[in-house]
């Protein structure tokens, strides 16, 4: 014999916050993806000092991407390092994409020589007119 007592539940509906007085505060925009591949690269290198992954192939079944790409990402740790802090310290973009491309950043990381990087960078930014 179930003699249980009824259940009762209590709660207060409260009104829906007025919109005008919430403070819409302005977009701070997103990184531009060169400068999240990067840092993604910066990060993949770490699991490897790590351990947490031993080559690229655990990289690419770790993160869901193919060895290619992670070749690709792994590129940009090749550039030299002023380059990369500049890479890394883009300003957020608010519309659009940021000029510098993750293509044009791993063409400069392709050259062996850092000066020759430097060179480059240092161009393709005149030639964006980002200096």
């Amino acid at each position: 014999m179930n003699t249980s007592a009824p259940l009762e539940i209590q709660f207060q509906l409260r009104p829906k916050p007025d919109s005008s007085r919430i403070a819409m505060r302005p977009s701070a925009g997103r990184l531009p993806r060169v400068t999240q591949v990067l840092a993604l690269a910066i990060h993949f290198e770490a699991m490897i000092q790590r351990g947490e992954a031993k080559d690229y192939s655990d990289l690419a079944r770790l993160n869901c991407l193919c060895r290619e790409r992670v070749s690709q990402i792994m590129r940009l740790n090749y550039l030299a390092p002023d380059i990369q802090i500049e890479l890394l310290y883009l300003p957020p973009t608010f519309t659009g994409r940021y000029p510098v491309s993750e293509t044009a950043a791993r063409i400069i990381a392709s050259l062996f020589s850092w000066e020759k990087q430097r060179d480059q960078w240092t161009k393709l930014k005149r030639q964006l007119r980002l200096t």
